[in-house]
C-alpha cells in the first residue's frame, strides 16, 4: 500500500514522501496514528494545501522536544524487581514500566515513545532510547534492581550486581584467611596453655601426694633398727 506521510518515520522517509508500506501496519498504525494518509491524488492535493501548517507544527513540537531532551539526557531511573540468584526476573520490565518511571521523575513520556525491543528480563544497568519526536530522541539509564542498596552499586559500576559479590568475596579471601589463620593461632595457643596449666597441677599433686609415703617408709626404717 502506498502512503504519504504527515511526519518523520524511521526507515521509512521524511514528511510528505509517498513511501510503499505493509496493508497491515498502514491499517495498524500508520493511518490510525495520523502518521500518513493513503496516497490517493485527492488525498495529495489535502497534504499539499496543509503542508505549510504541517511543517510549522512540526518545527514548533521538535523544538519542545529538543528542550525536553536536554533535560532528560541521562536521567536515571531505578526499578525494583524480585530476582533468582542468576539475576533473571520473575517477570519483566517492559516499555509501560519505563515511561512510568520516567514520568514519576517528572517527565511526559508514553510507552509509544520508549523504544524497547524486547522486555528486560534480567538484573543490570541499561540504556533504553526514548523518541520524543520523530526528529528527537534521548539515552535514559534503566537501574534494574532487587534493592536500592544494589542499585546503587549497579549505577556505580554499570553492571548487574549479579557476579559482582562472588568477585568481592574472592578478591577479600586472603584477608580472610589471615584472619580465621589469627583465630587458629590464637585457639591453639590458649589449648597450649590450658594443658601446660594441667600438667602442672598434676605433677604438683604428684609431689605432695608422695610426701606421706615417704615419712611412712623413714618411720618403718627406724623401727626395725631398733629392733
Amino acid at each position: 500500500m502506498d502512503v504519504i506521510l504527515l511526519e518523520r518515520i524511521e526507515k521509512l522517509g521524511q514528511m510528505g514522501d509517498v513511501v510503499k508500506v505493509k496493508p497491515g501496519f498502514a491499517r495498524n498504525f500508520l493511518l490510525p496514528n495520523k502518521k500518513a494518509l493513503r496516497a490517493t491524488e485527492a488525498n495529495k492535493k489535502v497534504f499539499e494545501a496543509q503542508r505549510a501548517q504541517l511543517e510549522t507544527e512540526n518545527l514548533k513540537l521538535k523544538g519542545e522536544a529538543d528542550s525536553v531532551a536536554t533535560k532528560m539526557a541521562g536521567t536515571n531511573v531505578t526499578l525494583i524487581r524480585q530476582a533468582g540468584e542468576s539475576g533473571q526476573l520473575y517477570g519483566s520490565v517492559n516499555a509501560r514500566d519505563i515511561a512510568s518511571a520516567l514520568t514519576e521523575a517528572g517527565f511526559t513520556a508514553n510507552r509509544s515513545q520508549v523504544a524497547l525491543s524486547t522486555p528486560i528480563k534480567a538484573l543490570g544497568f541499561y540504556e533504553v532510547r526514548v523518541d520524543l519526536h520523530p526528529e528527537v530522541n534521548v539515552n535514559v539509564n534503566v537501574n534494574v534492581a532487587r534493592s536500592d542498596e544494589e542499585a546503587q552499586i549497579q549505577a556505580k559500576t554499570g553492571k548487574a550486581v549479579v557476579g559482582e559479590e562472588e568477585a568481592r568475596a574472592a578478591e577479600h579471601a586472603p584477608e580472610l584467611e589471615e584472619v580465621f589463620e589469627e583465630e587458629a593461632l590464637e585457639e591453639a595457643a590458649g589449648d597450649i596453655a590450658a594443658e601446660e596449666a594441667t600438667d602442672e597441677a598434676t605433677d604438683e599433686g604428684a609431689v605432695e601426694g608422695d610426701a606421706p609415703n615417704a615419712d611412712a617408709a623413714a618411720a618403718s626404717e627406724e623401727g626395725e633398727k631398733a629392733e
